[in-house]
């Protein structure tokens, strides 16, 4: 009640206590209640004016719980009174049993002495509402999305399916870090008639692509999974015209409320945190508050809807993980949501290289194409970011014994090549493979008898490690290279034998005198 009303009724209340009227007659006269008939009597005029123009008195009930709205205001200003009602029955079991109009005057006090004005409010699309049906024989389904915030201050998007009974307002909503596919709706389906209790004789739907894929003039070609399921129902499918959201108008304002009491400013932990949040949510305010168009509560309506439904006969069963298949970059990294994940080193085969990715809870499980698991990450809530495995950078298609065997090879099998590997094994033992690779790759082309002498020299001055002795054989294999740009004549005469080393392809460079003039 505005200020200049309230002295209207303090005058009026005094006017009619002097025409010799009770408290109760008064009341009726003017309309408030008995209670503040009883305040206004007590206070005399300059009383009155003194605690009218100091409204500050804030309601007992409340005042404990102050600080928590005003630290809630603080960091999301742009919850109504009705999300601030909910949050204190949810964080606190002792909250008094209190009307929503007391809690609303608390909140626009809070605001006002702390200067936690409200947003300017989004304009929403209107959506006309339809004519009453009976009791059980209407439901209406659509999905929603909604970014929410992490403890971390990133952003995570999340996916709902929703349904309400039309007649008693009963609603029912389902979260879910990945959008929905028709196995997922039709599970959704079976919760929700779960959590009804029953099934409604006819479901309302938009035109989405996971119950249908194509219409033509009204014949709907329905997707397999959702056609199978509908099958084995009793229910009738309804679909809505295309940009027709007005015929749905009940359902339109769940996923409005949905995302703009239950989601709106609260943080996001988890997906089963969030589907047990949003039961508790359910029960004592979703389904637990009046209606603002019935003025009923949606949970004592759905208690006579109930006896109208048709039976379950079913419990629902979790579908099994859906695999999607993903192309392998040539990087070996597969794209998957703005981010890029790795794959061990040796994955991609060719452009028609593909992985199945699995999506469960947070974690990418991703498998080959006959199904073998490859790998798996934590999924990334950032975009643009390279998720790596440390040991994808090796080529684990050989393990190291295998790799072993081969380097013996390369290294002629001798005895003290096989000296040599074990002394290396001694000496890193956590980096032992990795060694091997490199001598792999680094001696492939090397002859026998450089190896050899390369071996020698790296026992006797204990030189363990691959890149090093790839490099020493790589020196000696340079020598002999300019070894062989001389030609040996042997002469023999006799018991004697003479060796002439002749260079060839090798000529001295020459300067001209003339250089050499000028300087001086």
């Amino acid at each position: 009640m505005k200020a200049k009303n309230k002295n209207y009724m303090w005058y009026k209340v005094k006017e009619l206590s002097d025409k010799g009227l009770n408290k109760s007659q008064i009341s009726m006269e003017t309309g408030i209640d008995r209670a503040t008939v009883r305040k206004y009597l007590s206070m005399k005029e300059k009383e009155f004016h003194l605690w009218l123009n100091n409204p500050k008195h804030l309601p007992h009930k409340l005042a404990p719980f102050m600080r928590f709205i005003k630290t809630e205001l603080t960091q999301f200003p742009f919850l109504s009174a009705a999300q601030i009602e909910d949050r204190l029955k949810e964080n606190f079991s002792d909250i008094p049993d209190i009307h929503s109009k007391t809690v609303y005057n608390f909140v626009q006090i809070v605001r006002k002495k702390y200067h936690l004005e409200k947003p300017a409010k989004e304009h929403f699309r209107q959506c006309e509402k339809l004519a009453e049906v009976a009791y059980g024989k209407q439901a209406q389904v659509d999905f929603g999305q909604c970014f929410m915030q992490t403890g971390t201050d990133k952003r995570v998007k999340i996916y709902f399916f929703c349904m309400v009974l039309s007649r008693s307002r009963m609603k029912f909503v389902y979260f879910q870090n990945q959008p929905f596919t028709a196995k997922t709706a039709v599970y959704a389906h079976e919760l929700a008639f779960e959590y009804f209790e029953g099934i409604a004789k006819e479901i309302l739907y938009d035109q989405d692509k996971v119950f249908i894929h194509d219409e033509n003039l009204g014949d709907y070609l329905l997707t397999h999974d959702f056609k199978s399921f509908s099958q084995t129902q009793a229910f009738k499918i309804v679909f809505c015209r295309k940009a027709d959201p007005q015929s749905k108008g009940k359902i339109e304002s769940v996923v409005k409320y949905i995302k703009y009491n239950f989601l709106k400013g609260r943080i996001y932990s988890g997906i089963e945190t969030l589907n047990q949040s949003a039961k508790q949510w359910l029960e004592r305010t979703g389904n637990g508050k009046k209606h603002s168009t019935t003025l009923k509560i949606p949970l004592q309506e759905w208690h006579i809807e109930k006896t109208h439904l048709l039976p379950l006969k079913f419990m629902p069963v979790e579908p099994t993980s859906e695999w999607q298949i993903y192309n392998v970059r040539k990087d070996n990294t597969v794209a998957y949501r703005g981010n890029f994940y790795t794959l061990p080193l040796g994955t991609y085969q060719g452009t028609n290289t593909k992985v199945y990715l699995e999506l469960i809870e947070n974690r990418l499980n991703i498998y080959s194409k006959n199904k073998q698991p490859i790998t798996n990450h934590q999924v990334s809530l950032n975009k643009g970011e390279l998720v790596r495995n440390t040991n994808h950078g090796r080529d684990l298609s050989l393990t190291w014994e295998q790799t072993q065997k081969e380097v013996l090879q390369i290294l002629g099998n001798t005895e003290k090549s096989i000296l040599y590997l074990e002394l290396l094994k001694t000496d890193k033992p956590r980096y032992y493979h990795d060694n091997l690779r490199a001598i792999k790759h680094g001696l492939t082309s090397i002859p026998k008898e450089i190896i050899e002498k390369t071996i020698l020299f790296c026992l006797e001055t204990k030189t363990y490690n691959g890149h090093m002795i790839c490099e020493i054989a790589t020196n000696y294999l340079r020598q002999n290279q300019q070894k062989d740009n001389l030609k040996i004549y042997t002469e023999i005469a006799g018991e004697k034998k003479k060796t002439i080393i002749q260079q060839i392809s090798i000529t001295p460079q020459t300067s001209n005198i003339n250089t050499y003039e000028k300087l001086f």
